[in-house]
């Protein structure tokens, strides 16, 4: 019997190669938890037809030498990351009959190394939520309490890797979108820097925020997945060169052992036990031997008001290409106008239409200017404020969450209370610059509580190491 529960990347490798099971064997063992679990859960859309012949390719590279730290590891991917001739409906009934006709640069890495792709995983309707209640395809539960959220909207991939239906997970980041379920789930979410993963094959939200993102159990095993997927890639217009990335490693200051605390930012809405963990997480940083640092941050407070007008635009854009003719659902009309209307109208779902119209009405004549204009300066200034605080400081830390898992429907009438979940996600996602959340206790309720590191440009590496003296501190387990 392979215990999943405490198996990670490193484990599973070590295992593989030393012919204690194989990758066969360990695809079996998550297909049977899928068939226990993921009915009540409805974490996992669909599971792959051939996984067990990718299992066997990754056995064949194991026994002939071939095979890399990923090699076998099963993995989950977020319903809008597109596997060639496979379904991909980011969660909506207007691409619910809609195959993929090439992989995902990050999908044609994995299978390069050998990974098993086990599925695809429920979300937020093109990842609109922050909880995984939008979806076409019905609400996925919290496996730490079924009466809770695992958050969104890449909550689907979070439940599976919390209930042992898949190793790992990759989801996507475009305001906290992984950070935020995996605080929600206990599990640890990196946001690599924007450009660092190639958002070809990514089914498009907001281009100037998405990115592919992991879900693990541990900090050293988002660093593997990292590692693997980061690379320049000429499909992607936003991928950044191994030169500039290299140029950019090279100006940061590594001899700095500073944590800034943006101390006005915290003021927004932190439940109680959420604050008593933060402080006490940076009081064993201290202990440690790193200086908190106050940090006046004024122009943070408008994150998230930035993104709620910048994300609508895009999204106004992006999803205009679903018109009902070309692909996806379509409704019968008397005429263009009407067909439009009955596609568009049946085919999103109701948080999608809202963003739609908010970004339509951001973009329009007269509006333009008065709000979407002012928002893209202030995102500028936002970032200039960031990249002046790491002048200063290592990082930035601020809790992933203002508050833990909450009850499902209990935001689902009030977008507004919905919207602030992703108060602490907004900077990082603005700015561009990498981020992680790592769980950092529970309440006494036993729900997970998360820390959010957030770091320079490429300074990855750099959060990867502050991260695993993190879980040392804390010794986290679910």
């Amino acid at each position: 019997m392979i215990d999943l529960k405490n198996l990670n990347i490193q484990k599973a490798h070590e295992a593989m190669m030393a012919g204690e099971f194989t990758a066969k064997d360990l695809t079996g063992a998550y297909l049977d938890v899928i068939k226990e679990k993921n009915k009540n859960l409805n974490a996992i859309l669909e599971v792959y037809d051939d996984v067990l012949v990718q299992a066997e390719v990754a056995d064949k590279k194991i026994k002939d030498g071939t095979a890399t730290m990923l090699t076998g590891i099963p993995f989950v991917l977020k319903d809008n990351i597109l596997v060639e001739g496979k379904h991909a409906s980011a969660s909506s009934k207007i691409l619910e009959n809609y195959t993929a006709t090439y992989d995902a640069s990050v999908v044609k890495i994995l299978k390069d190394e050998g990974a098993v792709i086990l599925g695809r995983t429920n979300m937020d309707e093109f990842a609109m939520g922050s909880s995984t209640q939008t979806s076409a395809y019905g609400i996925t539960k919290n496996p730490l309490d079924e009466t809770r959220v695992p958050g969104g909207s890449s909550g689907g991939s979070a439940a599976a890797v919390a209930s042992s239906m898949s190793l790992v997970a990759l989801g996507t980041e475009t305001c906290g979108s992984v950070r935020q379920p995996a605080s929600f789930c206990g599990l640890v979410g990196l946001k690599p820097t924007y450009g660092a993963l190639s958002r070809s094959g990514l089914i498009a939200m907001g281009n100037s925020l998405d990115q592919q993102a992991p879900f693990t159990k541990t900090v050293a095993e988002s660093e593997i997945i990292f590692n693997t997927l980061s690379k320049y890639d000429k499909m992607d217009a936003t991928s950044v060169t191994d030169d500039e990335r290299q140029k950019i490693k090279k100006s940061l200051d590594t001899k700095i052992k500073k944590i800034g605390v943006p101390r006005s930012f915290l003021n927004q809405g932190l439940d109680k036990e959420v604050l008593e963990n933060f402080e006490a997480s940076l009081e064993k940083l201290k202990v440690e031997g790193y200086e908190i640092v106050d940090l006046d941050m004024p122009d943070l407070d408008y994150s998230l008001a930035v993104y709620y007008i910048i994300m609508p635009a895009e999204v106004s854009t992006n999803l205009s290409r679903f018109d009902g003719i070309r692909y996806g659902h379509h409704e019968d009309g008397k005429n263009l106008l009407d067909v439009y209307n009955k596609s568009r109208g049946t085919g999103f779902g109701k948080e999608a239409r809202r963003r739609i119209l908010l970004g339509t009405y951001v973009l329009s004549h007269g509006y333009y200017d008065a709000y979407y204009n002012k928002a893209v300066l202030l995102r500028e200034k936002i970032s200039r404020e960031i990249a002046k605080a790491f002048e200063s400081v290592d990082f930035i830390a601020t809790p992933t969450t203002p508050t833990p898992a909450f009850k499902i429907g209990e935001k689902l009438t009030d977008p507004v209370a919905m919207y602030l979940c992703d108060i602490f996600s907004a900077p990082a996602n603005l700015a561009g610059i990498p981020s992680i959340a790592i769980p950092s206790g529970k309440t006494s309720a036993g729900l997970p509580l998360s820390f959010q590191f957030m770091a320079p440009h490429f300074a990855e590496e750099k959060l990867f190491a502050i991260g695993k003296k993190f879980e040392e501190l804390v010794k986290y387990s679910n």
